[in-house]
């Protein structure tokens, strides 16, 4: 049976779920710098963005009953691979103390929605 994660009462701009839980998987859409207590983009500097993604993201993993241990792959886009250096020194922040890190791309894209600098999505699975 599938169940929809819908965290923070924050209802997406298009017909998609923030996440999705199937069995012992849950699979996270790609999360953008929302603040969920207002709704706006958090834009203002590429840190505050990737730090503002990683919440979204993690805040949807925790409604889903999961953990950072359970991510098994990440996919961060980027507007500009320029970015990479910082968004990735933000998202290790996010694994501290995680035995194994999840697999993962990073790429640059032409536009995202919004015009975010970033989003990233992610696939997590329960032993």
């Amino acid at each position: 049976m599938k169940k929809s994660i819908f965290p923070n009462g924050i209802k997406p701009i298009a017909p998609y779920s923030p996440g999705v839980v199937i069995g012992n998987m849950l699979f996270i859409s790609g999360q953008i710098a929302i603040n969920p207590e207002n709704g706006n983009l958090v834009i203002d500097n590429i840190e505050n963005e990737t730090h503002q993604v990683m919440k979204n993201l993690f805040q949807v993993l925790k409604e889903g009953g999961f953990e950072p241990e359970h991510l098994v792959k990440i996919t961060i886009f980027m507007s500009d691979m320029s970015y990479y250096e910082v968004v990735n020194r933000i998202y290790s922040e996010y694994f501290q103390g995680v035995s194994i890190y999840p697999a993962r791309e990073a790429v640059a894209v032409k536009t995202l929605p919004r015009n975010v600098n970033v989003e990233i999505s992610g696939i997590a699975v329960k032993n």
